[in-house]
């Protein structure tokens, strides 16, 4: 037994420290920048990096969007998702091609598009207009709306596919036992379905979460210089300011709260299934 778990160590020992090599070292040497200093190691990057008006309201500009993207992409994909499971197997199937889809698309593809959607030429202003709630195209591109819009449907997919399976896996007479019991649809979701799919909502959300954080196509084409996101920040210290200090401090914090923002989903759900 250990000699076959010794010879598995040094089989997989050589891959390990390639990876190590191509993947860690690199990330370590950039998050290193930040805490680096004239006197030695300091977080004085980072306070500087804060004290900027600019960065704190791109920051939270960044937190807001991405927690609005997951909570929207949370609702509409429960509902999706719940849909696609009680179908037929062969209109399932189809759906979840559907679903899938768009993944194999381009990001820049599917970006520019809305520019067609959200133009002051646009399919959205000409129905505004026809229908008589604006006299005059309104601006939507360049804004926190058609970055949150742009988000939402790129990763909107990635929520719905994680629910899909967590619903899966749902027994199939918890829903009816509860409806019998005389529990209504909201009261079924929250006490039945949500504990029992919280799994599937917690990659789901971390995945949405930590691509809207780290999106850069989306937010530079429908953002564009007026509405900053901290990757978009980050790429502007790199190319233009040349400035790789605040980029390996824009690095760390990104980092930071994908963590972050799995653990505190993991918690959520573990204390709601918990009471």
């Amino acid at each position: 037994m250990f000699q076959n778990r010794a010879e598995a160590l040094a089989l997989a020992l050589p891959a390990a420290i390639f990876a190590g090599l191509v993947f860690l070292v690199p990330v370590i040497l950039l998050l290193s920048e930040g805490f680096r200093s004239a006197d030695g190691w300091s977080l004085s990057a980072y306070t500087d990096f804060f004290s900027q008006p600019l960065n704190r309201t791109v920051f939270l500009r960044t937190l807001k969007l991405g927690a609005l993207v997951t909570a929207a992409a949370a609702v509409i994909g429960y509902a999706t998702a719940y849909a696609i499971v009680s179908l037929p197997p062969g209109a399932k199937g189809r759906m979840i091609g559907l679903i899938v889809l768009p993944l194999m698309i381009s990001p820049v593809a599917r970006t520019y598009a809305w520019i067609v959607i959200l133009g002051r030429t646009g399919i959205v202003n000409q129905a505004l207009m026809a229908i008589g709630l604006s006299d005059e195209p309104i601006r939507i591109l360049f804004s926190e709306t058609a970055v949150f819009i742009g988000l939402l449907q790129l990763f909107l997919p990635l929520m719905v596919i994680s629910l899909i399976s967590a619903l899966e896996n749902l027994p199939k007479d918890v829903v009816p036992a509860a409806r019998v019991l005389g529990a209504n649809w909201l009261q079924v979701f929250w006490k039945v379905i949500l504990p029992l799919t919280r799994e599937g909502l917690v990659v789901g959300g971390t995945l949405v979460f930590t691509g809207s954080m780290t999106a850069y196509i989306t937010p530079a084409i429908l953002g564009g210089s007026k509405v900053l996101m901290l990757e978009t920040l980050l790429y502007q210290q790199v190319t233009v300011a040349n400035n790789f200090v605040s980029a390996s401090v824009i690095a760390f914090i990104l980092i930071v709260m994908s963590f972050a923002a799995n653990i505190l989903l993991k918690r959520i759900a573990t204390a709601r299934n918990k009471r």
